[in-house]
């Protein structure tokens, strides 16, 4: 954690915790008077620490309730044209993660549907007809453990 002090680490620790707080609110609760945390906010956003404030929305409310991790294995050709998958998959608003893996698959994914109908709709539509997939290992989470965004500051 190069080039933070102890009050930017609880400043982001804080912003983890709720992002709709007042600049006061984050101040009192850090040990700092309101001008110095704005500033200090204000570095860490312009230097990239704080990439955006967002609100986290429960999936369940909004009808997500098919939660699946997708391992996706391209073939050699495929391989060769990774950027080409990934442009692809950065289009698809059901896929809220896609990671790059070393191992016997290229792709891990994490897809929300509104069911497991629509989950193989999306499937057999979208994510099968990729150019260059091999294989595609679907894996549906039955609960959720834990989910953080925060990270361990």
């Amino acid at each position: 954690m190069t080039g933070l002090d102890e009050y930017e680490r609880k400043i982001l620790r804080e912003l983890q915790r709720d992002a709709s707080q007042t600049t006061a609110q984050i101040a009192e609760r850090v040990g700092l008077s309101a001008s110095p945390c704005w500033r200090r906010i204000d570095r860490l956003e312009r230097e990239g620490f704080i990439k955006r404030r967002v609100a986290i929305v429960d999936r369940h409310k909004v009808g997500m309730n098919a939660h699946v991790f997708a391992q996706v294995k391209l073939n050699a050709h495929g391989r060769a044209n990774l950027d080409e998958f990934a442009a692809k998959i950065r289009e698809y608003p059901e896929v809220l993660d896609c990671y790059v893996l070393m191992g016997s698959v290229d792709f891990m994914i994490r897809v929300v549907a509104e069911d497991i109908n629509a989950y193989e709709q999306f499937f057999f539509e979208k994510l099968s007809q990729l150019p260059g997939v091999q294989e595609i290992t679907s894996t549906v989470a039955l609960s959720e453990i834990k989910a953080t965004t925060a990270l361990p500051i």
